[in-house]
This record gives structure tokens, C-alpha cells and sequence, in this order.
């Protein structure tokens, strides 16, 4: 299966204790419940801190954006900074030995991530490095290659689940545990080779290829023991699929491409299955295009497991939340609209009316169960981008955090390579690329900014 070197991807929303999944939950047939929306609580936001971007000359990958109780932490040109979380000067810095690849979506409860980099000195061109980062503290517990038959093994991403750092990629894969003592490596004399993985707090899942070839894969999705890689439960995704992407761990809810996905997106559906039993069972699918209900941003890799943004999941309330490309009342004055699908059946059972300045997109729960959604900032109209609050049981809407319009042109660019997260009240706009300058542009394009209220 192709597998691409390099992945650099927008939309890492996910942090500790900042906005992680996504929440929903309606009664009723295809139409749903719909909401309104309210602007009473919305704290006027001011500009706390850019982190700026480093000169290069070329595209380079800077993916992954979290915050903890003590920092806001961004991956940065062969390095990873820690900030205060309101703004100011970087606390700490965990230095890289090259360009990273791709890091884990979200931290583990204490705090830790895993990221896969370059070696300048080896070979600057693959990714062969794996490192286990304590964001609590600034520091690499540890730094790990897996070598096979001499030589470093290339990877292209890697995540924490259930205590064990799993990585995969085009030369194989390999785990460890969050110790540093290692687990498994890839068997090429085996019928199922895994293609990569999706971590959660207890559980690991595993995208594999049972029997395929290169332009037809046959992929089945996983739960397996995180310290054995034992099948726990697996379901076979449907014939044609050529990329698998695990949204959620638990409920388990993966986004697939069979062939039918349009406009550049990279998920034609998403299957909700059931993985309490040996043989998963399939509970619901939402189509995201041509059915319907319309069509849906998402922002999904090209094949890697993990990395899709502009969505949310909740296992409370049993629902998937996406954001419409359009509004579906036609003569609607909103950019779009956030439609709540159940997990049990796939059916539509919710909708929220969009914002009339930008389109408003999902990105995940706050602590207490609500969905947070990002309002988009505008460049050309200069229309500021904003955080909303959708309540899943009425589906009203409630402004939060209103960013100020002085910098909506510049945050209006944060388009590609996306990274948002929203925690503590403050908004943490990011892109996973360092770029070289664009000349277009008066102001310099940071590599992160930091909304919140005046302080």
C-alpha cells in the first residue's frame, strides 16, 4: 500500500484537559432536532502570543499542538516548545535530531507524547525516530530506532495506547512500552501486516492489511492487546476500501475511503462498530457526500490512521458531529451548518444553524460534555474567527470567545496543515508545517497564535 514519508497534517485538536472528542444526541428520524443560537456569553478576545515561524526554505513538518495544566506546547522546526498557556516566553524546549514527522493527537493522562523525527546525521530524508516527550516536565523520557536487519526502520506515524508506543510505516512497525522496553516488531512472513494504529487511554487499535495488494488492500480494523497485540475484536472493513482513519477509540468510529470520496476529501464515509465482542459488528454508517443530508468538511491524511480534524465524537451521548460544506435550508443566511449523526444507526438526529461571518466547524467536547466548534476567520472579508458552544441536548449554540478583529486577516491564513485547540477559555490557532516566507503578505505568518480574554 502506498504510504507517504512525510505526513503533515492539519487539525491536531486534540490536548489534555483542552477540547478532546466530540458529543451529540437527538431523537428522531432524518430531519432531527435543530437549535438557534445565542452571543450572551461571549468573552471579547485579545491576541496573547504568536510563536514565530522559523526561516526556512522549504516546506518543513512541525505537526502537533497541546496544552496542559502548566503549558501550551507546540512542535516547532526540530524542536518542541513548551509556553506559558496565556502567553510569554517558551519555558522549555525538548531539541530533535531533524525534521519531525508526526506526533500523537492528544497526551496521555500524565501527560505524555510520542513523536516520530529525522536523524540529520543518518539520513535526513526518512523518518526513523521515535521519542516518547513528557509535557509535564520538558524532557525525552526516551529515544528509540527499531532496527531490522541492520538498519533503522522508516516510519510515518505513531500513537500512545492502553501504555504502549506503537509505530508504522512503510518498512514495518514496532512498540514499546511507555518504559522504553520493547514489545513487538513487524512479521513480514505474516498474512495481516499493519498498516498503523490509533491509541486511547486503555485501548489500541489496529489498521491492518489482511491479504491485499498494493492498489486493492484488504483492511480490517482491530482491537488488539496493547502489550501482546493479541486480537481482541475485528471487523473487516468493506471490499474497495484504500485508507482507513480511526476518529475515536472508544466508541469505536472509523472514517474509510471505498473509492467514493469526493472533492478532495479522503473519507467517503464513516462506520460506527461495535468491538465488544470477537467479531466487530457494524452499527451505523454516515455517508459524507452525495446522501441525503448534504456534504461535510472534514480534513482527514491522505492514509495515515490518525490525524482527521473538523469533527466530533461522543460516547455519552452516542453521536458524531461534522460540519456541512453548505447551509441546508436553502435562503439560510449562515455559512453552514453542524449536523449531529447517531452512532447506532447512522441516521441524522440533530442540527445547529451555522454562524453568518464563517463556517463553524466541530472540533471537539470541553469537560463538561458540550461541543466546542470554531467559527472560521476570514482573511478577505477580515471577519474574526470565534468559539462556540453547542449544548447536545437542545442544540443551541452560545458564543464563548470572540476573537478581535485587528488580526482576523492573519488568522484567516491558518487554512492548510490546521491545528486548533481550545482550553482554560483561550483558543490555540496553529499550523503542523514551518513554511518560507510569503512575500504576498505584509505581516509575517506566525507559526501559532494564542486568543483568550484580556487578562
Amino acid at each position: 500500500m502506498s504510504r507517504s514519508r512525510m505526513a503533515v497534517v492539519g487539525g491536531a485538536v486534540l490536548a489534555a484537559g483542552l477540547v478532546v472528542s466530540g458529543c451529540g444526541a437527538d431523537g428522531g428520524g432524518g430531519g432531527g432536532k435543530g437549535g438557534s443560537g445565542a452571543e450572551s456569553a461571549a468573552a471579547q478576545g485579545v491576541l496573547l502570543n504568536q510563536v514565530p515561524m522559523a526561516k526556512v526554505s522549504a516546506l518543513t513538518g512541525a505537526r502537533g499542538m497541546w496544552t496542559t495544566k502548566k503549558n501550551f506546547v507546540k512542535a516547532d522546526l526540530k524542536k518542541i516548545v513548551g509556553y506559558p498557556p496565556a502567553g510569554g516566553k517558551a519555558q522549555w524546549t525538548v531539541p530533535l535530531s531533524g525534521e519531525i514527522c508526526w506526533s500523537s493527537s492528544r497526551p496521555t493522562e500524565d501527560g505524555l507524547i510520542a513523536v516520530v523525527f529525522k536523524n540529520d546525521k543518518d539520513d535526513p530524508a526518512v523518518c526513523t525516530e521515535i521519542g516518547l516527550v513528557d509535557l509535564n516536565k520538558g524532557t525525552m523520557r526516551w529515544h528509540k530506532q527499531a532496527l531490522e536487519d541492520g538498519s533503522a526502520q522508516m516510519f510515518d506515524e505513531v500513537t500512545i495506547g492502553g501504555g504502549t508506543v506503537a509505530a508504522a510505516g512503510t518498512s514495518g512497525s514496532a512498540a514499546w512500552t511507555v518504559g522504553g522496553k520493547p514489545l513487538w516488531k513487524s512479521d513480514p512472513g505474516k498474512k495481516c501486516q499493519d498498516v498503523g494504529y490509533a491509541g486511547g487511554d486503555d485501548k489500541l487499535i489496529a489498521v491492518r492489511d489482511c491479504g491485499g495488494d498494493a492498489e486493492h488492500p484488504k483492511l480490517d480494523v482491530q482491537t488488539v492487546d496493547p502489550r501482546t497485540r493479541a486480537v481482541k475484536s475485528s471487523h473487516s472493513l468493506p471490499a474497495g476500501t484504500e485508507n482507513a482513519h480511526v476518529v475515536s477509540v472508544d466508541p469505536l468510529v472509523v472514517g474509510i475511503d471505498s473509492g467514493k470520496a469526493q472533492g478532495g476529501m479522503s473519507v467517503s464515509e464513516f462506520l460506527s462498530i461495535d468491538d465488544s465482542a470477537a467479531r466487530g459488528k457494524l452499527l451505523g454508517t454516515i455517508a459524507t457526500s452525495g446522501g441525503k443530508y448534504g456534504k461535510y468538511e472534514i480534513d482527514c491524511p491522505a492514509t495515515e490512521v490518525e490525524g482527521c480534524s473538523q469533527l466530533a465524537v461522543s460516547k455519552k451521548a452516542g453521536a458524531l458531529y461534522l460540519g456541512t460544506q453548505d447551509p441546508l435550508d436553502a435562503g439560510s443566511e449562515a455559512k453552514n451548518d453542524v449536523v449531529a449523526f447517531s452512532l447506532k444507526t447512522g441516521k441524522r438526529i440533530g442540527k445547529v444553524a451555522g454562524a453568518e461571518e464563517g463556517r463553524l466547524l466541530p472540533i471537539g467536547l470541553d469537560e463538561g460534555g458540550q461541543v466546542i466548534a470554531y467559527q472560521e476567520a476570514d482573511s478577505i472579508s477580515e471577519d474574526a474567527g470565534a468559539v462556540w458552544r453547542i449544548d447536545p441536548a437542545s442544540y443551541k449554540k452560545t458564543k464563548v470567545l470572540q476573537n478581535p478583529a485587528a488580526h482576523a486577516e492573519i488568522e484567516g491564513r491558518f487554512t492548510s496543515d490546521r491545528e486548533l485547540g481550545y482550553a482554560g477559555g483561550r483558543l490555540y490557532v496553529g499550523t503542523g508545517a514551518v513554511s518560507a516566507p510569503d512575500n504576498v503578505y505584509k505581516e509575517k505568518q506566525p507559526l501559532a497564535m494564542v486568543f483568550g480574554p484580556k487578562q
